[in-house]
């Protein structure tokens, strides 16, 4: 992991004021899904787009800063996470060039887990503070997608991820308990597709097992 960065800036005029002065705990990864990383940032950077992201990572590594960190930048959209929406006014949102259909790069993580260190120290977000846009929105995004490595990110502290130490608990309670919102059709799907992708049919013991473990690994047991 390098132990700096050199950020580019390209400001977006799309952003405002956080609300309700609230301050960044949460840390929203997505993809672009679009063909290079200066499209995406060009698009961010469009007021008629009206998104935008504080900051784009490229393939090779290149980190361009769109919105301070300060900020309120209008990445998350619609839904919510442990119970409370406006994640946009609670979190601080990083798109990784890539269309979601192939692992991101080595160049990429590596500049991902560097700006996370610095973010995370920067406004005390913990490991469950990273999460990803289809956890907040599920069955609306799906970003950042089944090629992503959250288990490459937990093993450096940037992320959760469940051990294999035996838990028995429900899904539904340690699922909203760890974040996500049960009213949403979709949750267990985003449950699924970042933690068990794999699995397939209806909820069962690994399912809540994996959330339990989730929990205590939060530190909300």
């Amino acid at each position: 992991m390098p132990s700096n960065l050199d950020i580019l800036q390209q400001p977006s005029p799309n952003f405002g004021e956080r609300r309700d002065g609230q301050q960044p705990e949460l840390i929203v990864i997505h993809y672009t899904a679009m063909d290079s990383a200066q499209a995406a940032i060009d698009w961010l950077c469009n007021p008629e787009a009206e998104v935008s992201a504080h900051y784009v990572i490229a393939p090779d590594g290149e980190v361009t800063q769109l919105v301070a960190e300060e900020m309120r930048a209008w990445h998350a959209g619609v839904g919510s996470w442990q119970g409370q929406g406006d994640v946009n006014s609670r979190s601080i949102g990083i798109e990784l060039s890539n269309k979601g259909d192939h692992p991101f790069a080595a160049a990429q993580m590596d500049a991902l887990e560097a700006l996370l260190v610095g973010i995370m120290q920067r406004w005390d977000i913990g490991p469950d503070g990273v999460i990803g846009h289809s956890d907040m929105s599920p069955g609306r995004k799906i970003d950042p997608g089944p090629k992503f490595d959250w288990l490459r990110l937990a093993r450096q502290r940037l992320a959760v991820w469940p051990d294999q130490r035996p838990a028995e608990a429900d899904w539904e309670s340690c699922a909203a308990q760890f974040g996500y919102d049960l009213d949403n059709p979709n949750c267990f799907a985003a449950f699924r597709a970042r933690f068990r992708p794999w699995a397939e049919g209806l909820s069962d013991a690994e399912d809540a097992r994996i959330a339990a473990r989730l929990v205590q690994a939060a530190g909300r047991d």
